[in-house]
């Protein structure tokens, strides 16, 4: 693994400084050792199952996978893409298909760095709630309490008019996307896209403050709280995050997430020594991918971030253990907890819901059914992105998943639950959404 050595040193110094004894203590004194700080970047996240059969998996789902990635492969479509799938932190399967990109001899592996975009969101999320848990935030805070200009908010009744909004917006509506806002990029043509468009939607030559300023002074398109929309929600938490912690969106990862959990390859932009694992889209892309070997002064807290399947994997398995990995704990079980309940209540319209009437959205994940016609059978919480990439932890069948790509037109194309449940004994395979496909958003496809 190509991790950096100084932060291993400095990981290794933690622990030798930790177990160094107390002479002046006798033994019945002696204090236990802090827990740790730091997961160790040089250990890799990828502890193989020895017998995948014994933890309830078959090759069906895999097989599936593989021949799935190989025809997408053979058809140009992809480059190439990787399946991960864990079971109790064991990895039961990674399936690596293809070449990093186009004319690249380099394979895919799970220290490719990927464009995660929309998989930023509930890193973002989980962000927020640690602000929350030190005091520096709170759920039920108009966000006008960090940046005034969202204070007296307005709603478009259209042509031009608007109504004073029946309250502000709160750091929950943002979370849980029932802001009022919306991606312009998205929904270009409409009267509030259009308003978008022209204050900066896709300009990534300001700050992920000043584009929340920017929105600010545009109207609303419903009551904060009264429907979910899929929107600019998460750039302009970003942005509140960074004025309650008076740190850019950057550091406060590195020092809130990142760092912790040895997560040395996510970045919103790449570091140079990195720029030849970056995976890239095929040459017929019709709408180009991010440029993240590009550095910019926008920090997109809503789809900015770029990641290797070994460090997501590191972020997912925190979520599984209840916000904790490997004795690091980034937030606490209520704090998750929290960020699990359904804020699609039934008194929010959910007309803009990828899945209709299945499933919810909690505070930064979907929560989606395993099985879209039992719901009995439990949920995942997930999120995908807008180049293909795909997540989720499953609680029920401690399960967690990663799959990555990079085609903004493949996106939704693979059928992702097959490749887990299909060959796995301890659930009934799910049904995909028959209309909907898996909710690929991003902030802009120029960046």
């Amino acid at each position: 693994m190509k991790r950096q050595l100084l932060l291993a040193a400095s990981a290794a110094a933690l622990f030798l400084s930790a177990c160094a004894p107390e002479a002046a203590k006798p033994v019945a004194e002696a204090t236990p050792p802090p827990a740790p700080t730091i997961a160790d970047p040089a250990q890799t996240s990828l502890t193989m199952a020895a017998d995948p059969a014994a933890l309830g998996f078959d090759q069906t789902g895999f097989a599936k996978a593989k021949a799935d990635l190989e025809a997408a492969v053979k058809a140009g479509t992809v480059p190439g893409g990787l399946l991960l799938v864990a079971k109790g932190g064991e990895v039961v399967n990674i399936t690596a298909v293809g070449v990093e990109g186009p004319g690249d001899a380099d394979p895919i592996t799970p220290e490719t760095i990927f464009r995660i975009y929309s998989m930023s969101k509930p890193i973002v999320s989980v962000a927020a709630m640690k602000l929350v848990e030190d005091g520096k935030l709170g759920l039920e805070d108009p966000i006008s309490k960090y940046i005034p200009e969202f204070a007296n908010p307005k709603v478009l009744v259209g042509n031009g008019k608007t109504r004073p909004a029946a309250r502000e917006i709160t750091v929950r509506d943002l979370l849980s996307h029932k802001s009022g806002l919306i991606y312009g990029v998205f929904d270009p043509e409409s009267e509030l896209g259009k308003l978008y468009m022209a204050a900066g939607d896709t300009r990534f030559d300001f700050t992920d403050l000043d584009l929340a300023k920017a929105i600010a002074a545009l109207p609303l398109r419903f009551d904060p709280g009264s429907a979910w929309h899929y929107s600019r929600s998460t750039d302009v938490l970003g942005a509140v995050l960074e004025v309650a912690s008076g740190k850019t969106l950057d550091v406060l990862l590195n020092e809130s997430i990142f760092t912790p959990l040895g997560m040395n390859d996510t970045h919103f932009y790449l570091e140079e020594d990195e720029f030849n694992r970056l995976a890239e889209g095929p040459t017929t892309l019709k709408t180009p991918l991010s440029k993240p070997k590009e550095k910019q002064p926008m920090l997109s807290g809503g789809g900015g971030l770029n990641a290797s399947t070994e460090d997501y994997f590191r972020f997912v398995e925190m979520l599984r253990g209840k916000g904790t990995y490997r004795g690091v704990q980034i937030i606490k079980p209520e704090s998750l907890d929290a960020m699990l309940v359904n804020q699609i209540t039934p008194d929010v319209d959910r007309k803009a819901w990828f899945y209709g009437p299945a499933g919810g959205f909690g505070l930064g994940f979907g929560l989606l059914p395993i099985d879209m016609k039992d719901p009995s059978k439990g949920e995942y919480f997930s999120w995908a992105g807008y180049a293909g990439t795909n997540m989720w932890v499953d609680p029920k069948n401690d399960i967690t998943t990663i799959f990555m790509i990079q085609s903004n037109e493949m996106a939704g194309k693979f059928p992702h639950p097959d490749y887990v449940y299909a060959g796995y004994k301890g659930v009934a395979a799910p049904a995909a959404p028959s209309a909907t496909p898996i909710p690929t958003v991003a902030p802009a496809p120029s960046h």
